[in-house]
């Protein structure tokens, strides 16, 4: 352990051996840090905050403060941190609000710079968010998706499993897996993340059949529960399957395709 005598820790955290704390970082009460986790200078870790193995936070990050939410009410609430995230400078990760709820970050993730993750956030593992993307209260993020810079997504809003949202984008309405939004637009699909899908190792018959439910959820005039029931139908198993029971529970509704064919 290395432990730098300029921090101050809180004699009720747990530290685990191999953990190295910068200069003038602080480590509240309720704090546990797995192995191997790098704390940078001046971060603050607050309270009740669960750090995964292998992780780093990085300068002036703050993790585990209270929510910012009027109906906070001192109760016991956590951030729990997964297993290899890297905190970039300046990021800050609020505790959950209702008790005994939490803030949940998956193995793997990357938070850039200056992004924030609201009260009872919940990311999947492998997400990235860059620099400046803020996230409000409940929203969710499915697997391997990645958030561009200055991002914002209302609060209850899901966005799907490698789901790309450009720079900008402004999201008050559920995003669909594999899809991605246009730049500096509110509410906007510009297509399909294919790159993305490809990286992920999808097959060529994979994309075919998610490019197939995309034009009955989108491009068909069909209603969703129509379009649904088609995609069950037509293409019952595989991904296309995944977007149609991430339809099922859009209860802010979907954002809408406004792109050409081209563009799909």
């Amino acid at each position: 352990m290395s432990i730098h005598p300029t921090a101050i820790i809180d004699p009720a955290a747990r530290i685990a051996p191999g953990v190295e704390i910068g200069p003038y970082a602080v480590i509240g009460p309720r704090v546990e840090i797995a192995p191997g986790c790098r704390i940078g200078p001046h971060a603050v870790i607050v309270s009740h905050t669960r750090i995964g193995e292998g992780s780093a936070i990085h300068a002036h990050a703050v993790l585990g403060d209270t929510p910012q939410d009027l109906a906070f009410a001192d109760a016991p609430t956590w951030v729990e941190i997964g297993a290899n995230v890297v905190i970039r400078e300046g990021v800050t990760i609020h505790r959950g609000t209702k008790p005994d709820s939490a803030t949940r970050v998956g193995d793997g993730c990357f938070l850039m710079a200056n992004s924030h993750l609201a009260h009872n956030v919940t990311l999947g593992r492998r997400v990235i968010i860059a620099n400046g993307a803020l996230l409000a209260g409940y929203v969710e993020i499915g697997d391997g998706a990645f958030l561009s810079g200055n991002v914002v997504v209302h609060q209850f809003c899901r966005i799907g499993r490698l789901a790309l949202l450009s720079g900008g984008s402004a999201i008050a309405q559920d995003v669909a897996p594999f899809c991605a939004t246009y730049s500096a637009a509110r509410n906007r699909l510009a297509g399909l993340n294919v790159i993305g899908m490809r990286r992920a190792g999808f097959s060529p018959e994979d994309r075919m059949m998610v490019k197939r439910a995309f034009r009955l959820l989108f491009r068909s005039g069909l209603t969703p529960a129509e379009a649904i029931a088609r995609i069950r139908a037509e293409l019952p198993s595989g991904p296309a399957q995944e977007m149609a029971d991430f339809a099922v529970g859009a209860k802010r509704g979907l954002c809408g395709f406004a792109g050409s064919a081209d563009e799909e």
